[in-house]
């Protein structure tokens, strides 16, 4: 059985939907990032990046939640667009676009709106600029196209909702409302019965909720390392 360690962030989350839309047998391993666990020594063997999530299957140890989800794509067969290699580079490169994109920019946006102390005008402008500017390519990718590669649902479409689901929070309220293709493209995921059972799984484990100077410590390292 695979072995998921997981919280309920946005990276984490693809995972969940994967594995459920796959059919896959998991174990749930909780990983409380506002308690520090990702930088225990039994975590850091498992993912020397001390992120969330990460698998392991049998003799395999994946990390990344893109890589995950090529992974159990491969493993199982299922949700990889391999019918010819337009659809194949289409795939790799929008995998990769919300790996290094939407991904890092999203959070990064988050964190200067919610947590960053003042002042942080320069960096909130230029996150959430560039968060603006990656759903916006995403947005026009959508236009006419049910899913993100080819005509059927598959791990981009996964990777992309990780996210989606919390574009009001990246990029506040009033935004979200610019990006239609993209609500109406996670409402499609949404609807999925796979999607529900991932979601439900915030109520398999009661993961700490205050974030309080201890588990802004543990989150944000930068906070208690000097870099010189």
């Amino acid at each position: 059985m695979i072995k998921f360690y997981y919280n309920l962030a946005p990276n984490p989350m693809k995972v969940a939907l994967a594995l459920e839309d796959m059919g896959l047998a998991y174990e749930l391993c909780p990983v409380d990032t506002r308690k520090g666990e990702q930088h225990e020594a039994a975590y850091l063997a498992i993912n020397p990046n001390a992120k969330v999530p990460a698998i392991i299957d049998g003799d395999a140890t994946v990390f990344d939640s893109n890589a995950i989800l090529l992974y159990l794509a491969e493993k199982t067969g299922k949700f990889l667009p391999t019918q010819n290699l337009a659809d194949r580079g289409a795939m790799l490169s929008w995998m990769m676009f919300i790996a290094s994109g939407i991904g890092p920019f999203s959070g990064q946006a988050v964190h200067f709106r919610n947590f960053a102390p003042e002042p942080k005008e320069y960096a909130l402008n230029r996150y959430v600029f560039e968060a603006q500017r990656h759903w916006g390519i995403i947005e026009n990718r959508l236009s006419g196209r049910e899913w993100m590669v080819g005509s059927d649902y598959s791990i981009v479409d996964m990777a992309l909702w990780g996210w989606s689901r919390l574009v009001p929070f990246v990029l506040g309220q009033e935004q979200a409302a610019n990006y239609p293709n993209v609500t109406r493209h996670m409402n499609a995921v949404n609807a999925r019965p796979a999607a529900q059972r991932a979601l439900a799984i915030k109520d398999r484990h009661a993961f700490k909720a205050d974030n309080d100077e201890a588990a802004k410590n543990a989150m944000f390292r930068h906070l208690t390392t000097k870099v010189v």
